[in-house]
């Protein structure tokens, strides 16, 4: 029965790994016999709900112990330009200092120049994000993806200090949303960071310093950033097609890299990936889904993007890992309703990494299922998502989490699960216009805003309503 007992729409559908270093899989990955073990602690600081979880999930959890609802500010209205390619923060207060609708400061000398820019660049965008110019809420994402984007050597999740880095991840996935856009040339530019700064195995640090190309702290790598990468440019190819093998050519080594490193990463015995820090940035010793959805994601599009660049025998081999590996994943995570963790129970944001636009065009019907049960028991209580049937009990709705939900309901053609969670997205960002990190108990925007995951999803999942329409 479809989730929700919701009507759904018609649609129509637009090699041998080198061994990474040693170093790279976690040491006590939870890899036993063979088999990944479950550590009880780390599940019971999960699951248990009152557990302080570590300070910088998803870039900066918030402790809040024994209290029910968390109290966090809004950093930002949004950020804005002050002068070309100027970058300053708007306070919450600081509305009315801007050109109304635009990401431009009213009192700068060039304000009138830097407002037609702006128009123009979105006059630019493909034909679908023009087709109806009463639609605020993709305008707003399109504008928050261009200023934490325009000049710079690759795309920044936030402005506010801690999130003025590039993640793999958010990369990846602005480049998707920008080649959706009509912007194919600078989604590649995306990838060509995430080129320069790769290391030799194929993996990614947690993040990235745009300017020194460093990671600014010692986080663990991650090996979902491979997966990621992957996956963007197999969205470049299947929404440019016609210029895809010119567009990707320049960016081959990365893509080569991220396939052998994924490769490398299976276990001999169990060909699942090793315990590694996903999207919620926590030390692993257990497989989560967002791991392994995420490798599972990345060898799929490694088989249909390396064939075209020359590539015929890797992406050959990652087309044999897919299938082998999507046989694993459901094995080890189906039976359980595909929770976060590898022998848990609490559901997870990254069921969504299984089904379009992420996961294979034709989603499983018990994925599908769980992938609605996870909503409801991921929900909060001013109507958007946790990342986790298992995060702590803050009261906070995190945009990108709620975004991914309605990627996924869009691309699966349940037309009202997506825009019911859009329109939500849509009431609640800051008064200047941006999406907000998190969303507090009562409604209010905070945090870090505007954020480049959530704007990137929000036009992805525009972008999917708009293919059958």
């Amino acid at each position: 029965m479809p989730p929700g007992g919701l009507r759904q729409r018609s649609r129509r559908d637009p090699a041998h790994g080198v061994g990474g270093r040693a170093d790279r899989r976690p040491q006590g990955s939870g890899y036993r016999s063979g088999v990944p073990a479950q550590p009880l602690s780390r599940r019971r600081l999960l699951v248990g709900g009152t557990g302080v979880l570590a300070a910088g999930a998803l870039g900066a959890g918030v402790a809040v112990g024994r209290y029910r609802h968390a109290e966090i500010d809004l950093y930002s209205s949004t950020v804005a330009f002050s002068a070309p390619l100027i970058r300053q923060l708007v306070p919450p207060s600081g509305v009315e200092a801007l050109v109304p609708g635009t990401r431009v400061v009213g009192a700068s000398p060039r304000a009138g120049w830097m407002v037609e820019d702006e128009q123009a660049w979105l006059e630019g965008c493909a034909r679908w994000t023009r087709a109806d110019r009463g639609d605020d809420l993709l305008r707003s994402a399109l504008l928050d993806l261009r200023v934490l984007s325009a000049g710079l050597p690759a795309a920044v999740a936030g402005w506010s200090p801690r999130w003025r880095y590039a993640w793999p991840r958010d990369v990846s996935f602005v480049a998707a949303a920008l080649a959706r856009a009509g912007r194919p040339e600078e989604a590649v530019r995306q990838l060509a960071f995430l080129q320069r700064v790769q290391g030799e195995d194929g993996w990614f640090e947690a993040r990235y310093d745009v300017g020194t190309g460093l990671p600014p702290d010692g986080r663990a790598a991650q090996l979902d950033g491979s997966g990621w990468v992957l996956w963007a440019a197999d969205q470049i190819a299947r929404h440019v097609p016609d210029h895809a093998v010119e567009l990707l050519r320049p960016v081959r080594p990365v893509l080569v890299r991220s396939a052998r490193g994924l490769l490398a990463s299976l276990h001999d015995t169990t060909y699942l990936p090793p315990a590694s820090s996903d999207y919620w940035e926590l030390a692993e010793d257990t497989l989560t889904l967002g791991t392994a959805a995420a490798v599972l994601t990345g060898l799929r599009s490694a088989a249909s993007v390396l064939p075209p660049l020359g590539e015929q025998w890797l992406g050959g081999r990652c087309g044999s890992a897919a299938e082998i590996l999507g046989r694993q994943v459901r094995e080890h995570f189906g039976p359980d309703g595909y929770p976060r963790l590898l022998g848990g129970s609490a559901a997870d944001a990254a069921i969504t990494f299984l089904v379009p636009p992420i996961g294979p065009t034709e989603p499983d019907l018990q994925v599908m299922s769980a992938l609605d049960q996870a909503q409801t028991t991921m929900s909060r209580p001013a109507g958007g998502l946790a990342p986790g049937a298992g995060w702590k009990r803050d009261g906070i709705s995190w945009t990108p989490e709620t975004a991914l939900f309605a990627c996924a309901w869009a691309a699966t053609g349940y037309d009202e699960k997506a825009e019911s969670l859009l329109r939500w997205l849509g009431a609640h960002r800051t008064e200047a216009g941006s999406f907000p990190e998190k969303v507090l108990h009562d409604g209010r925007p905070a945090a870090v805003a505007p954020l480049a995951w959530t704007a990137a999803l929000v036009v992805i999942a525009r972008h999917e309503l708009v293919l059958t329409r």
